[in-house]
């Protein structure tokens, strides 16, 4: 198999604070000291310079090495701040790294910013041809591929528009569109896809799709892990600028979605300042597993359980809890305690809600949290807004309603239902 891209030892540092905070002759000074292995000028007294000093310095990739082969789609993912769009910069050619050796086989198609490459003052048309020529690309066959880049974009009616004028949705879907249509040997995607819709995601992926299929080499970064386990055969999971675990994409994505599953998924606050009125207070919102763990990060084939414990400082108060789960600015669904309850005592309460696995999708869901009174005139006591949010993923590891199909399932919820077979009688 033939290497697109080998990258070998690569770090890259970049300088932190304001620039200015010392003069080019001191900067210099220091430059020229550590070529000529000499102590540092500008160290205090006492000081030690072991050669090493990172004062206001950091390094957002540290000796990361690793290889991808022609054809194959490679994930990058971690945290933010973990040196994924660093790494992409460092490999368009964006950026030079500080240190290591990149060798790329082929042209370099890339997408790590809204428009790049892109002249604001110039029309969606004259970009088109703009960017195919820093692609390489001859006036011809940019022409030859113009048209189905107009129509892939949906932005007919703009092309002739300066781009100035577009708003972000369209600036990504010109972008992406002349950067996969433009049939580079390398395309490198960076997660600007989020900021088109649904639809033109699922559209993206699927052109991706067709070009790591023909024989093209696809570096995608992304924080939607479903999206990097149907488009990636492997991944590389980065931590703190360095690479940590390469292998096959859905051993690389639990991994790092166990990592984060380690954070809480518990939001408390202090009775002075909780939620509510004088009557109710919430005092916590909860997201369990069945073995009554908290965390923020669940399997599809997890049972979820979100707790409410609130505070009730009167008696005899009736009321009802409610949740609405949010996901990509959808109310997916709603749940209400099925009885207007009262409290006969005041004290502390806690109201579980049983979320059934197989139910939810694969996606980031907010909770919106309200206690009311709809007994005679309706009273809020809680309308919390994005009280607390938690994710779901398919590790496609287990049974799941995807079965073996690996793309994309559309729809907010995605039950495990069954499909039966059978033959009809001649």
């Amino acid at each position: 198999m033939t290497v697109s891209i080998s990258v070998e030892h690569v770090s890259k540092q970049y300088r932190l604070g304001a620039i200015g905070n010392r003069t080019l002759y001191e900067d210099l000074n220091r430059w020229w000291a550590r070529v000529r292995r000499r102590p540092d000028p500008l160290a205090k007294i006492g000081d030690v310079d072991h050669g090493n000093r990172t004062d206001g310095l950091i390094w957002a990739l540290k000796d990361v090495s690793f290889a991808v082969d022609e054809g194959q789609a490679l994930g990058i993912i971690g945290r933010n701040g973990a040196g994924k769009s660093t790494l992409l910069k460092v490999l368009s050619k964006v950026t030079a790294p500080s240190g290591g050796r990149i060798k790329v086989r082929g042209r370099i198609a890339s997408l790590l910013e809204v428009g790049t490459g892109f002249h604001p003052e110039l029309t969606g048309r004259e970009n088109i041809y703009l960017n195919g020529a820093i692609l390489g690309m001859t006036r011809r066959e940019i022409a030859k591929k113009f048209d189905e880049i107009v129509s892939f974009s949906e932005v007919e009616k703009f092309v002739d528009t300066p781009v100035k004028r577009y708003s972000s949705g369209m600036y990504v879907r010109l972008a992406f569109a002349v950067a996969a249509h433009l049939d580079p040997e390398i395309m490198v995607v960076d997660e600007v896809l989020a900021v088109g819709d649904a639809a033109f995601q699922r559209k993206c992926l699927g052109k991706m799709s067709e070009t790591a299929s023909q024989g093209r080499t696809v570096l995608f970064v992304s924080h939607n892990m479903a999206a990097i386990n149907r488009l990636c055969s492997r991944a590389v999971l980065l931590d703190k600028g360095e690479l940590i675990a390469d292998g096959a994409a859905p051993e690389i994505t639990a991994k790092y979605l166990a990592g984060a599953a380690e954070e809480s998924g518990v939001r408390q606050w202090e009775a002075g300042n909780a939620p509510g009125t004088n009557e109710l207070r919430l005092l916590e919102v909860g997201i369990f597993d069945e073995q009554n763990k908290s965390k923020a990060v669940f399997e599809v084939g997890e049972d979820i359980f979100i707790k409410l414990t609130y505070r009730v400082n009167e008696s005899n108060l009736r009321f009802r809890c409610a949740l609405n789960f949010i996901t990509q600015g959808v109310l997916a669904f709603s749940s209400v305690e099925p009885t207007e309850a009262t409290r006969e005592k005041s004290g502390v309460y806690t109201s579980v809600l049983k979320v059934p696995a197989h139910l939810l999708t694969e996606s980031e869901y907010a909770l919106n949290v309200s206690i009311f009174s709809s007994a005679g005139a309706k009273k809020h006591y809680v309308n919390l807004r994005d009280g607390i949010s938690f994710q779901v993923y398919d590790s496609m590891m287990a049974l799941s309603a995807r079965g073996d199909y690996s793309q994309n399932l559309a729809g907010v919820v995605r039950p495990l239902l069954n499909w039966t077979i059978a033959q009809n009688p001649i």
